[in-house]
């Protein structure tokens, strides 16, 4: 997926865990599949996670997740993964690594949500994490979108459509959050979606965590694969028009950073996802000229 990412087997985790955390050498061990972009998951034993950067993994310990997730999923309508312990370096492996609990549930590929209680599920994390006090809290990815600009315009300019550039820079004209920063995620897609029983009953991956621009969570209207979807999320989440722009360009910033970087043999499952949200951004576009 990456030219420069650490090839991590089970092998490797095995030895890691052994090494530093030999209470749980004996658990079971087995991959998580569809991998993340940038992470190996490993499920250790029935209540356990391990989790390791496949590249610019983290050089010190701890992180803002290390310090607020497990506050913030005592309040979460969600499962999240808490995090337990900490791996050091090693001459193997170059970075600090983790050990979360495990979440049960299954990813499941978007285009077969077609619920609109996948779009009400999401809607109730964000607007938990909205509500939670952000004293002292970590900056998360929620920046002003004028700051985002700067290190994705070329990849608008390389993308070459622009009526997609256009979307980016309405979004930059949109007037800024002047609200107090909020908690957010800053990644909710899909494969941080787990379903059981036909629900979102868990979100992982909160690497991005912190408070901002709550527009870096409300993109995920756009990430549900259909307008009905996409309008019953806003329905469940009044959002003034201002943060509904920049959530737009959040997600079409997104887009092209990804078409521009992934190809459809490097990240099938990603690229197609990004052509979607760009699909669902156009049928806003095309019914207001209608």
């Amino acid at each position: 997926m990456h030219s420069d990412e650490l090839s991590i087997d089970a092998g490797l985790v095995e030895r890691l865990v052994s090494e530093q955390f030999p209470d749980w050498h004996e658990l079971p061990l087995r991959r998580v599949e569809p991998s993340g972009t940038d992470h190996a998951v490993f499920q250790l034993g029935d209540e356990l996670s391990v989790r390791l950067a496949r590249r610019n993994g983290p050089t010190e310990a701890g992180g803002p997740h290390w310090d607020w997730l497990a506050s913030l999923a005592a309040k979460l309508p969600v499962e999240v993964p808490v995090p337990v312990a900490q791996g050091h370096p090693t001459t193997e492996y170059p970075w600090f690594w983790e050990i979360h609990t495990w979440v049960q549930g299954e990813m499941v590929p978007v285009e077969q949500i077609d619920s609109s209680q996948a779009a009400r599920d999401l809607a109730a994390v964000v607007s938990v994490l909205r509500s939670v006090g952000a004293e002292g809290a970590p900056v998360g990815r929620g920046v002003p979108l004028a700051e985002r600009d700067r290190g994705v315009r070329d990849r608008f300019l390389r993308f070459g459509r622009p009526a997609v550039l256009a979307k980016w820079d309405r979004a930059l004209a949109a007037p800024p959050w002047d609200g107090p920063p909020v908690w957010h995620h800053g990644d909710l897609d899909a494969r941080n979606w787990l379903i059981r029983e036909g629900r979102i009953s868990g979100v992982i991956d909160w690497r991005c965590m912190g408070v901002g621009d709550p527009a870096c969570d409300v993109m995920v209207a756009w990430k549900l694969h259909s307008p009905d979807l996409r309008d019953a999320f806003r329905e469940a989440l009044p959002t003034d028009d201002a943060t509904w722009d920049r959530a737009r360009g959040w997600v079409v910033s997104q887009a092209v950073m990804a078409l521009t970087y992934y190809t459809p043999a490097s990240n099938p499952s990603l690229y197609r996802e990004a052509e979607s949200w760009l699909r669902l951004v156009e049928v806003v576009r095309i019914l207001v000229e209608v």
